[in-house]
């Protein structure tokens, strides 16, 4: 049986890595199309003077070898990075390779001082067994450096990231599109962004916001379903076959050696059709008939692969419970659940669980997201409460509902009754369907914002990608942000 020659390898990279020959025409694609919000941070990362190993972590197709691209073609413009190496494991020639061989492989297909300056990557770096051990000797080797790694398979990467590579890997997760980014790349400018302390948010027409929402929630949260009409038009395969199946039948179980891989099919199936919804693990349990170590486990496994994110309960005093009985468990990327079922429109029951997945997602990747919960005792319930992290007090509390039904007597919902008095010191929101305005909670206790569900998304996500105003998303979940619809602020 032949086997692949040097020299073959040799003209792949070749052809791989075009910039080593001229540089690269920005005009074209993918180098032309619009950047992530998150591309500026990034970069700024790889470019960094700490010597670490960036990994670029994130869920299938949500845009990471374009922006590794995109960096590729900016650097290798400017000139001054060194010579550049991408390199994508998944490519059949170079499987079998290590690390260390692709490196050589690269000084001998271009020719330079491995001593100086110089940037690698490596894409789809979960197909090599042990990589993290093989680039933490290359980190040291290699002084002047910069790897960056990227993958699709989140549970190896984080894993590995975290235990092989301590001072010398630091994680950098892409999310799905944010409400933001999809109104951009889809050329609705809807919303302003306004400079300020705290940013505001103006809305011009918030009927056709609500309408680009709905187009988010089915279709929104990867770039090719808004760049390729084709992608769109065959959603359900593009999602179903393309990305969630690669995870459930490839990935998962080759890191894991999961056997049943139906079992784990079903069990994500059912989640991704309640997203928002409150489960156990004995009721997970019992309705697939599974052992509760087992679903523990799955559980664990989808988080990591970026598919779902769990959300921990707390009481009404915002106490965690010492034995966790019940979590909410929410979609990574909302579109899928359309994908793997049907459209959503904005008038169904479901939409409005799909909403709440879809707004605390807009900060998925933050590492605040830890101190986010939901509450629910015996009489009542909020969508969502920030903790600060030191006194483990409530700094904000978020009902999303919707709707713009409301109390005629101007009360509270129930659940934001109950929590505002026992926490005077909180933030309240209200997340509507077209409402916006402030409402005094009485007793110098502050004042309820109620906003609409799409401006808080548009506004969580642009504030959670670009870092202006951090601290009012830390501090506040976007409730101490300024809001305008047709240029009226809140009365």
């Amino acid at each position: 049986m032949l086997t692949i020659g040097r020299e073959d390898i040799l003209e792949r990279l070749r052809e791989d890595n075009p910039w080593w020959r001229a540089p690269p025409d920005l005009r074209r694609p993918p180098f032309a199309w619009p950047r992530r919000d998150f591309y500026p941070a990034f970069r700024e990362r790889v470019r960094s003077s700490v010597h670490r190993a960036v990994v670029l972590l994130g869920a299938r197709r949500v845009g990471k070898t374009t922006m590794l691209r995109q960096l590729v073609g900016e650097l290798a413009s400017e000139g001054n990075a060194g010579p550049i190496l991408l390199a994508s494991l998944d490519t059949p020639t170079y499987a079998d390779l290590s690390l260390e061989s692709l490196l050589e492989l690269f000084e001998e297909a271009h020719p330079h001082d491995p001593d100086a300056p110089r940037l690698v990557i490596f894409d789809e770096i979960q197909y090599l067994r042990d990589w993290e051990r093989h680039l933490k000797v290359l980190v040291d080797r290699y002084p002047a450096t910069r790897f960056v790694v990227s993958g699709s398979a989140g549970a190896a990467l984080r894993r590995a990231s975290t235990e092989s590579g301590a001072g010398r890997f630091t994680d950098f997760l892409l999310p799905p599109l944010t409400f933001a980014e999809f109104l951009r790349f889809d050329g609705r400018p809807l919303v302003e962004a306004l400079p300020g302390d705290p940013p505001a948010f103006a809305c011009s027409d918030i009927a056709a916001l609500n309408a680009a929402f709905a187009d988010y929630l089915n279709y929104g949260g990867y770039p090719e379903a808004i760049f390729q009409p084709e992608v769109r038009d065959g959603f359900r395969q593009f999602v179903g076959r393309d990305i969630v199946d690669k995870v459930l039948l490839r990935d998962l179980p080759v890191l894991y050696g999961i056997s049943d891989i139906p079992e784990l099919n079903r069990l994500f199936s059912v989640l991704a059709y309640n997203t928002g919804q409150e489960a156990s693990l004995e009721e997970l349990s019992r309705n697939a008939h599974v052992a509760k170590p087992t679903i523990r486990r799955y559980l664990e496994y989808l988080e990591a692969a970026f598919l779902i994110y769990r959300m921990r309960r707390v009481d009404e005093n915002a106490r965690r419970f010492q034995r966790e009985r019940s979590f909410k468990v929410h979609l990574a990327n909302p579109s899928m659940r359309a994908a793997l079922f049907a459209t959503v429109a904005a008038d169904e029951p479901a939409f409005g669980a799909v909403a709440e997945s879809a707004v605390l997602a807009q900060g998925l990747h933050l590492p605040e997201r830890v101190d986010i919960h939901y509450a629910r005792w015996s009489d009542g319930e909020v969508d969502a409460v920030g903790l600060d992290p030191g006194t483990q007090r409530p700094r904000w509390a978020l009902e999303i509902k919707w709707s713009d039904r409301h109390d005629p007597a101007g009360r509270l919902p129930r659940g934001l009754r109950t929590f505002a008095a026992r926490h005077p010191d909180a933030r309240l929101g209200l997340a509507t369907r077209t409402l916006l305005g402030r409402r005094p909670l009485g007793s110098g206790a502050g004042e309820l914002l109620i906003v609409p569900t799409a401006l808080l998304a548009f506004a969580v996500g642009h504030l959670s990608a670009s870092g202006a105003g951090a601290a009012c998303l830390r501090d506040s979940g976007g409730l101490a942000c300024g809001y305008r619809l047709e240029g009226k602020t809140p009365s």
